[in-house]
């Protein structure tokens, strides 16, 4: 095992390459996890910061994806490997930690400096996981991101190539999977245990028979102050 952070984050991007005397490659379920793209959603979907009940549990996520890969003592058993992918600001607080129970948790964590507006993850997931299609035979591939911008073309790729792509976001905010006849999609609360209560959320694929409020997200004063000031600029 490595020893330093550092170390670990350097073999997501190296490739295990092909043995070379005719041996198929090694079978593997693959989960990604787009920190930036769920931490957003999440807050637009509940409609303020989220909290340490309203956080996503990563060791239920980590169970519910390795007991998607089926029994390991199989002879056709996949690997399995999750990666988390996030944007670390100058000054990450609480982040070191976050970081390292996610390590002791069995993911491996890609941790990119947020110095720069733009500074962004999106081709990190998407060349790790290009890396981990040549490497192995992807079998499986788990994506909890609702960024339809980044993953919906080269997701439904993989799976014309073969690979049963899973994407795992918000209903709310992932029209793209939700929309596509070759993804599946599973909304994220849905995921046994992701949660340890209820979110404060009203779905629009689970509405009770009688029909639901759904309160607003902003006070309608604060978005008409900040409307009228960009309109009289």
């Amino acid at each position: 095992m490595p020893d330093s952070l550092d170390a670990d984050l350097a073999t997501l991007t190296e490739p295990v390459l092909p043995t070379g005397d005719g041996r198929e490659r090694q079978v593997l379920d693959l989960l990604i996890w787009d920190a930036p793209n769920i931490d957003m959603t999440l807050s637009t979907v509940i409609g303020a910061r989220p909290t340490a009940a309203s956080r996503p549990r990563f060791d239920a996520i980590a169970a519910w994806f390795v007991a998607g890969a089926g029994d390991p003592s199989l002879p056709d058993a996949p690997d399995v490997e999750a990666c988390v992918f996030a944007n670390i600001p100058p000054q990450p607080g609480t982040l070191q930690r976050w970081v390292e129970a996610l390590r002791g948790f069995g993911f491996a964590v890609f941790a990119r400096p947020k110095t720069q507006p733009d500074d962004d993850i999106d081709q990190d997931m998407l060349d790790h996981i290009a890396v981990r299609a040549h490497s192995h035979r992807l079998r499986r591939l788990v994506v909890f991101s609702g960024d339809g911008r980044n993953f919906a073309e080269p997701l439904e790729q993989l799976v014309r190539e073969g690979t049963h792509v899973v994407v795992v976001a918000f209903s709310e905010v992932a029209g793209y999977a939700i929309s596509s006849e070759l993804l599946e999609f599973i909304d994220i609360e849905d995921v046994p245990g992701a949660f340890t209560e209820p979110l404060d959320r009203v779905r629009l694929d689970a509405l009770p028979p009688d029909g639901a409020w759904l309160r607003p997200t902003r006070s309608l004063r604060d978005f008409v102050s900040s409307f009228t000031a960009r309109r009289d600029r």
